[in-house]
């Protein structure tokens, strides 16, 4: 048997979907588990979209995620010799024929059909058109149907009566997707073609056109599915974040983002999901994928996101979230000391920043609705007095702040029933003076951070707040 050979062939016309990233994932799988190969062929042929910061996103995104390709890039716009090729071989056995149907003359005569259909009805077939301008080169679709057995899906049938005769070129002989795709995979000897649910009608076309060109035995097909949102619609860029680029931006580990897109239509049978990419590969199966649209789950994501991150080591995770910190010493400073803290706390990496830079401002952001609630009891304002007036002498530890702010608690008069200390009411003026919002990093260990001056300085601002 040959060796098993799939490819990814995005067109630069756009950043790297999510949806182009699972395609991309579940391919590489499928040729690290089988020990075949994974190709990556970049489809350029569009000229007035394509841009090459854009073929730049694709490939760095490839890399950020861990999925290495085989042998070097093809561009498809070096295989033009062969499309043209392709195109003069159909030409010369009459498989295809010129047409010169506009949109318009289409759409008036299918206003005339008694059959309801609305596509392209074969005006042109007989007609004995020469290459003009203005005339597109259809493909002449035989009778009969046109079927494949997907790995995903099962059986697929086409009745080839409810293909429409596809364009295959423009006038100037450039070819249209499915030719150049078609071409370019029996060039490259793809075995397995695995690719997006959205292209399951072109695979009949592509099927035709791969025994008009007589190509020999057909590749495997596999149709992988559609990734919806959570109204169950499909992926939009307007509507939904979809650009890898923009889930890395926000600090999402790679290895978190690959498990997760493994997810997104296949899952271990053990039910174990967040694995090591190497378990990954031994276990997955394109066999093993459902043929039913596939849930991207933000909230899932951002779960696989928070435990990967707790899995790293601490030199590790200040290395990476060090990446989301403003320039100077004092953020990177502070990190480092409450890495742990924080690294329980974040789900991802841009959160850091806000988790702790109270810390290096010279004022913290007030959480204003927060700050309301918490000093409109009289007991708060006695806290502060009571903290302040005790943390200028105190030991500088946590466990001492911990016990000045229990003490002012209990003479503030927060006590619950039993008479015990409500800490968590207690220390929550203290916090919002402190570092200006209702939740974060525990209080104790990020005032002993914070210092003693500077925790000074900011009870004593709130006190005057109050006061005005």
């Amino acid at each position: 048997m040959s060796t098993p050979r799939c490819r990814f062939a995005p067109s630069p016309t756009g950043y790297l979907h999510v949806g182009s990233a699972q395609s991309s994932l579940f391919n590489w799988l499928f040729a690290r588990g089988t020990g075949g190969e994974f190709l990556l062929r970049i489809e350029d042929t569009d000229a007035e979209r394509n841009r090459p910061e854009l073929t730049d996103n694709i490939l760095d995104m490839l890399r950020w995620l861990g999925i290495d390709w085989d042998g070097e890039i093809v561009h498809q716009s070096d295989n033009a010799a062969q499309h043209a090729a392709a195109v003069d071989k159909l030409e010369a056995e009459g498989k295809v024929y010129w047409c010169d149907c506009t949109r318009e003359e289409i759409d008036a005569r299918n206003k005339e059909r008694k059959d309801g259909r609305t596509g392209y009805d074969g005006h042109c077939r007989d007609r004995g058109l020469e290459k003009a301008p203005g005339r597109a080169l259809r493909f002449r679709v035989p009778e009969g149907k046109t079927s494949w057995p997907d790995k995903v899906r099962g059986e697929v049938t086409f009745d080839n009566a409810n293909v429409d005769d596809f364009v295959v070129a423009r006038s100037t002989g450039a070819p249209l997707f499915v030719l150049a795709n078609t071409v370019d995979d029996a060039s490259m000897g793809i075995t397995h073609v695995i690719r997006g649910e959205d292209h399951v009608n072109n695979t009949a076309k592509y099927l035709l056109l791969w025994q008009a060109l007589g190509f020999g035995e057909v590749p495997t097909f596999a149709h992988l599915p559609l990734l919806v949102n959570e109204q169950r619609k499909k992926l939009s860029k307007r509507r939904d974040p979809v650009s890898v680029a923009d889930f890395k931006a926000r600090g999402f580990l790679p290895e978190a983002m690959r498990n997760y897109l493994a997810l997104l239509g296949w899952g271990p049978k053990d039910d174990v999901e967040i694995r090591p990419i190497e378990e990954i590969v031994e276990l997955f199966r394109i066999e093993d994928v459902s043929p039913s649209p596939a849930f991207f789950d933000e909230k899932k994501l951002l779960h696989i996101n928070g435990e990967y991150i707790r899995a790293l080591s601490t030199e590790d995770f200040v290395a990476r979230a060090a990446e989301f910190l403003p320039e100077g010493e004092a953020p990177l400073a502070r990190l480092t000391e409450l890495a742990p803290l924080v690294q329980e706390r974040v789900k991802t990496l841009d959160e850091v920043p806000g988790m702790l830079s109270f810390l290096w401002v010279d004022e913290p952001e007030l959480d204003e609705a927060a700050w309301a609630k918490a000093i409109k009891d009289e007991r708060a304002q006695k806290v502060l007095e009571l903290v302040q007036g005790s943390l200028a002498d105190a030991d500088w530890t946590a466990e001492a702040i911990e016990a000045t702010v229990r003490d002012a608690g209990a003479e503030a008069g927060f006590l619950g029933q039993e008479g015990q200390v409500q800490v968590g009411k207690a220390q929550a003026p203290v916090r919002i003076a402190v570092t200006g919002q209702r939740v974060g990093l525990p209080l104790w260990e990020s005032i002993v951070v914070l210092g003693r001056e500077r925790t000074l300085e900011r009870l004593a601002a709130a006190r005057e707040r109050i006061a005005a």
